[in-house]
């Protein structure tokens, strides 16, 4: 008579339970035992009891080293799968952004087209509207660079200014320590005689 399939489902009878655990695991145990002796083949088993009784079986070498091993290759798995999802990503965001450049540069160019006399009509409503928004962007962003430039100018020209001042003072200290002088106020002569100045003294 044959052997009816047994019914996959919880036993209900705790005798039973604990009888069919421990020929199943036995028989677990030796199957993983011989995978492992036939393929040359690294196993861990772990099993928990309704108990929570641990029985393990490590074919090669430790229990710890065999989780240390699977932890370490998840990572590197999940490791090497997030990275690809990274490059596709940065590949995708890559060509929206070529698609973008590339419908950007023929709007400028059939605003250029329009605002030279070439393309009077061709271009809508909305379009206009993006270009006017353009050309404000434009212009402010050339005020700005106008507006660094003169400041970089009016910095410099105070630079200067303070090492004109410098060597002025530095100057006048060094007259006044030579000539004794400290009053640098104009000469004012009482004579009522016109100044006479000898040609001679000119001629060489």
């Amino acid at each position: 008579m044959a052997r009816g399939r047994v019914q996959l489902k919880r036993i209900e009878n705790p005798v039973h339970r604990q009888v069919t655990f421990c020929k199943r695991r036995a028989g677990l145990l030796k199957k993983a035992k011989e995978l492992s002796v036939l393929c040359d083949a690294e196993i861990g088993v772990l099993i928990f009891s309704a108990h929570g009784k641990l029985y393990e079986l490590a074919t090669k070498g430790t229990m710890q080293g065999l989780v240390e091993r699977y932890v370490n290759s998840t990572v590197e798995t999940h490791q090497a799968a997030a990275d690809h999802v990274a490059k596709e990503k940065q590949v995708l965001e890559s060509k929206e952004e070529v698609n973008n450049m590339k419908h950007e540069i023929e709007f400028l160019q059939k605003g250029l087209s329009y605002m030279y006399g070439g393309g009077i009509g061709t271009m809508a409503l909305d379009e206009l509207h993006m270009l006017e928004k353009h050309l404000e962007i434009w212009i402010y962003h050339i005020r700005s660079a106008k507006m660094d430039i003169m400041y970089q100018e009016i910095q410099l020209l105070k630079n200067k200014e303070g090492l004109l001042k410098a060597a002025n003072n530095y100057l006048q200290e060094k007259i006044e320590e030579h000539c004794g002088i400290t009053n640098f106020a104009p000469v004012i002569s009482t004579n009522p005689q016109p100044l006479t100045i000898y040609d001679e003294i000119y001629q060489f």
